[in-house]
C-alpha cells in the first residue's frame, strides 16, 4: 500500500518504518538540517519534505505533503489527516470549545479538524476562528506575533453573536491548530492573550502535524502556561540547523499595507467565526468534471477551506483531483519545492505571492478560487496556468463583498 493510499484508507501505517531510529540529514542552500523522529503515526516522508526559505530568521522550511498548500495533496489525504487529529482530540473536551487555526498555512487545516471533530462528536457547542494578516473594521478579539515568520503579526477578530460570539464568555477549552511547533513561543503568546479574553478557560490543546518541542520543553511549557495544556500531533521529534555561512537572500516585503479590507472580503468565513460546515455557493457547486479528469484546485492566500470543499466535491464525481494554494511565503526552489511563479497578491496589498511546482501540462483543468472580487483576480497567474477563476463571494457593482 502506498503512503497516500494508507492515509486515504484511514489505516495506521504498518510498513517498514521504525520511528525510534528515523533520522534524516538534508543539505539545504544555507545550512544542514538534521531531523530526528521519536514518535510517529505516519512516516516522516509521508508528512513532509524540506526546502530553503528566503528568510534570515529561519532559512529552512518543513514542507507539508498533507496540507494542500505548497505541494499538491489529494482531498482524501487531507480529509484523513483532519480525521486523525480530530480523533486524537477526543469527544469529551469541556465545552464550549473554541478552535483557532493559524494564518496563513494552517487556516484550512484548522477548519478541517474542526469540522471532522464536529462530525465525529456530534457536538454543537463549538466555534472555529482563524487568525489573519488582514485589517478589518470589526472589533478585535486579540493579536499576537509569530516571531520567526515572514509576516509576524496575527489578528483575531471577535465574532458576532450569530457566528459564535456568545460562546466566548463561557468557552472552557481552547484548541490551537498549526502545521508545526518548535519552540512554542508563538503558542505561548497566543495562550497569554487568550486568557485575557476567555474568562472561563479551563484547558488548552495544542494540535499540530509535527511537534519538534521535545519532552523537556513540553513539560516546561505546560508548567508556565497558567492553564492545563495537552499536546496532539501526528509526529514528534527534534531538529538542528547548522548554517553554512552564506546568508539567505533578503526577505521580500510580504507584510501588506495595513489598509482595511472589508470591501474585498465576504462577510462570512473563518476570520469572522464559523459554527459548522458552509455549503458551496452556486458558482462553485455547479462545477462538473469528467471521470478521470486531472484537476488542480487552487486556493489563494488565506482562502483555502472552501476550495478544499470544492476539491472534495469534484473528486466525488470521479475526477483525479488535487489541491494546492498560493502563498505569501517566499521559498527557494530546490529539494521539495519546484519552480516558482511570482505574481501580485489578490488583496490590493502590493506584495508578491507565489505558487510552487505547478506546470499546466500536468492537469486537464486548473481552477483558481477567490473570495475577492473579479477585479482583483491575479490575471498573470491565470494566464500562465491557462486556468479558470472561480469566485465564491458575490460583489456589488463597485466590487464590494455583499453576500451573507
Amino acid at each position: 500500500m502506498t503512503t497516500s493510499a494508507a492515509l486515504a484508507a484511514g489505516s495506521r501505517w504498518v510498513g517498514p518504518f521504525c520511528p525510534e531510529s528515523d533520522r534524516v540529514t538534508v543539505r539545504l542552500s544555507h545550512g544542514v538540517l538534521d531531523v530526528t523522529v521519536t514518535r510517529a503515526d505516519l512516516p516522516l516522508d509521508a508528512l513532509m519534505g524540506f526546502a530553503s526559505r528566503r528568510n534570515p530568521r529561519r532559512p529552512f522550511l518543513f514542507v507539508s505533503k498533507v496540507l494542500g498548500r505548497h505541494l499538491p495533496s489529494s482531498p482524501a489525504v487531507m480529509q484523513e489527516t483532519h480525521r486523525r487529529l480530530a480523533t486524537a482530540l477526543g469527544d469529551t473536551l469541556p465545552g464550549p470549545v473554541m478552535m483557532l487555526g493559524m494564518a496563513e498555512t494552517a487556516v484550512g487545516l484548522g477548519q478541517g479538524v474542526f469540522e471532522a471533530w464536529q462530525a465525529a462528536s456530534g457536538r454543537d457547542d463549538a466555534l472555529y476562528l482563524a487568525s489573519t494578516r488582514y485589517h478589518l473594521s470589526r472589533p478585535l478579539l486579540l493579536t499576537f506575533q509569530e516571531s520567526h515568520s515572514h509576516a509576524t503579526d496575527h489578528r483575531v477578530y471577535r465574532p458576532d453573536q450569530a457566528s459564535g460570539g456568545d460562546l466566548l464568555a463561557h468557552a472552557r477549552t481552547l484548541v490551537l491548530i498549526d502545521d508545526e511547533v518548535s519552540t512554542g513561543a508563538t503558542f505561548a503568546a497566543l495562550i497569554a492573550a487568550s486568557r485575557q479574553v476567555l474568562p472561563a478557560l479551563d484547558q488548552v490543546v495544542m494540535v499540530t502535524l509535527t511537534d519538534w518541542m521535545g519532552e523537556e520543553r513540553r513539560a516546561a511549557f505546560a508548567a508556565h502556561a497558567g492553564v492545563p495544556v495537552r499536546f496532539v500531533s501526528l509526529l514528534e521529534g527534534g531538529f538542528r540547523f547548522t548554517p553554512t555561512g552564506e546568508a539567505p537572500p533578503v526577505l521580500p516585503n510580504v507584510v501588506g499595507s495595513g489598509t482595511l479590507k472589508d470591501h474585498l472580503l465576504p462577510p462570512w468565513g473563518a476570520r469572522l467565526g464559523e459554527r459548522g460546515p458552509r455549503a458551496l455557493p452556486p458558482s462553485a457547486a455547479g462545477a462538473r468534471v469528467r471521470p478521470g479528469e486531472r484537476v488542480l484546485v487552487l486556493g489563494t492566500g488565506e482562502f483555502v477551506h472552501p476550495p478544499f470543499q470544492l476539491a472534495r466535491a469534484l473528486a466525488a464525481q470521479g475526477g483525479d483531483v488535487v489541491m494546492q494554494a498560493t502563498t505569501r511565503s517566499p521559498i527557494l526552489p530546490g529539494h521539495a519545492i519546484g519552480a516558482a511563479l511570482e505574481f501580485p497578491d489578490a488583496y490590493q496589498d502590493g506584495i508578491p505571492n507565489y505558487l510552487y511546482g505547478v506546470s499546466p501540462d500536468q492537469y486537464d483543468r486548473i481552477l483558481v478560487c477567490y473570495e475577492t472580487p473579479p477585479a482583483t483576480a491575479q490575471q498573470s497567474l491565470i494566464d500562465a496556468l491557462g486556468a479558470q477563476p472561480v469566485y465564491f463571494a458575490n460583489h456589488d457593482e463597485e466590487g464590494r463583498a455583499c453576500n451573507a
